[in-house]
């Protein structure tokens, strides 16, 4: 999974990045210095995988994995003078959901925060790349028309496009606009911006956090919506003492890490959940989309295991936890045999 962090200069966007990844990367008054984003790659805590691990006592543990990349600052203007075009905006393109950082705390370097209208700022800069994208596709379908090339893919293409063009020309993000079968494929290659499932992080400084439910709840109207305490979840992520963490958590009234909160409501904007595969080599977690099944769980693990796909045997984390072993599973009949249309749970243990 890869979220993009976008926010406006100083919205504290790369103080979140660091919170969520442990990471020191520089935190500046103004992060126009450079165009290069900062990336992490960190582990998804899951004490299911723990307990697995403690059971089988494999020779590796591997959890899943979130990529965190926070890209420069984005001000107005942006998408016309082509910093959604630049190379580093690739690995934004890639990203699997967007995370607009935006500040509600006080900067002597800039006025009173206004996280509506900084919201509405980015997701205005997004709206016109994209519309850039089409309109420019666009133009080259119509020279391809004037070359002879009016094929019934570009005459698709062109036709999806004109709605998005329409559509984003009234301030509506993509996402919102309902595409089926060949459309969709069409705009899957784009990889436009606001088709990406969009959250959006309240920086609130110490003072402040945990009173803003009146500003969650209008930010939650268009987006799904977490406040962190910034700087100060910077600070506990740099603790090594695990006790002063929860101690310290406890007096702001935090019960998780910002990496864990942004974590779950990342897998419940995605609708993402975890399977598992277990054994004296390895115990894992996999990532697949709610509604797959077990043969898009096999491509998940290996192309290989899709393509020569028999059945796959099943049972539940919880199932296995209550009995103790996987002969007691067995033996209480709790172990299935699934075939290729077998819809995955969060929490099934597959062996395929």
């Amino acid at each position: 999974m890869r979220i993009g962090l976008l926010g406006l200069p100083n919205s504290g966007k790369t103080t979140i990045f660091n919170a969520l990844t442990k990471l020191e990367a520089p935190v500046t008054d103004y992060t126009n210095v450079k165009a290069e984003p900062n990336l992490a790659v960190v582990e998804v805590a899951d004490d299911r995988i723990s307990h697995l691990s403690e059971m089988y006592r494999p020779k590796k543990t591997i959890y899943t994995t979130i990529e965190f990349i926070d890209f420069v600052g984005v001000t107005e203007g942006s998408a016309k003078e082509g910093l959604f075009s630049g190379p580093g905006m690739e690995l934004i393109k890639n990203a699997d959901a967007l995370a607009i950082v935006v500040r509600n705390f006080p900067n002597e370097s800039e006025p009173l925060p206004t996280p509506i209208d900084d919201m509405e700022k980015i997701i205005d800069e997004l709206l016109i790349s994209d519309l850039i994208i089409a309109e420019n596709r666009l133009e080259r379908i119509a020279h391809a028309y004037m070359r002879g090339k009016k094929t019934n893919a570009l005459q698709i293409e062109e036709k999806v496009l004109r709605r998005i063009v329409d559509h984003v020309s009234e301030n509506r993000v993509i996402s919102e606009l309902e595409l089926y079968g060949e459309q969709e494929k069409v705009v899957r290659g784009f990889q436009f911006f606001t088709k990406k499932p969009l959250m959006v992080i309240l920086n609130s400084d110490e003072y402040s956090f945990g009173r803003n439910n009146d500003l969650l709840k209008r930010i939650e109207k268009k987006h799904q919506v977490i406040e962190f305490a910034g700087k100060f979840e910077m600070e506990l992520s740099g603790l090594n003492d695990p006790e002063e963490e929860t101690l310290f958590m406890a007096d702001m009234g935090i019960q998780e890490s910002a990496r864990d909160r942004l974590t779950r409501l990342a897998y419940g904007l995605l609708g993402n959940i975890s399977f598992f595969t277990v054994g004296s080599d390895e115990v894992r977690a996999w990532n697949i989309h709610e509604g797959n099944t077990a043969l898009d769980a096999a491509g998940t693990i290996h192309s290989d295991l899709a393509r020569g796909f028999i059945r796959a045997e099943c049972f539940t984390y919880d199932d296995l936890m209550a009995c103790g072993s996987e002969k007691a599973v067995r033996e209480k009949g709790l172990m299935k045999l699934e075939g290729k249309n077998y819809v995955v749970r969060d929490g099934n243990i597959l062996n395929i």
